[in-house]
């Protein structure tokens, strides 16, 4: 699954530079990080109402539509998704509880 996302940061990487009107990812990434986030948060609401009020093919076409956001967002701040499975995998083995407080202790 993993090279999925990597496959798809790799896309996303390539469209960045075409030009915004052949590329969503384009056009999205040029109005800057704060319109990435906006459409993330868009994108994670529709998410949220799927999984209360659809079926699950819905929240699966949601949620898709929210990991791609999610790594366009990532890539605006220049952030790729695999530096976000090393920190992924860094708490691996590690509770949820210890973690948080790890991270209040710094």
């Amino acid at each position: 699954m993993t090279k999925v996302l990597e496959k798809l940061d790799t896309t996303i990487q390539e469209r960045i530079k075409e030009s915004s009107k052949n590329s969503h990812t384009a056009k999205l990434v040029k109005k800057g990080p704060e319109k990435c986030a906006e459409k993330f948060g868009e994108e994670a609401i529709e998410l949220i109402v799927a999984s209360v009020k659809k079926k699950k093919k819905d929240v699966i076409s949601e949620a898709a539509d929210t990991l791609y956001h999610m790594c366009v967002l990532l890539r605006s701040k220049n952030i790729s998704i695999n530096e976000v499975l090393s920190e992924l995998a860094s708490r691996e083995g590690i509770s949820g509880v210890e973690e948080k407080r790890k991270r209040n202790l710094k």
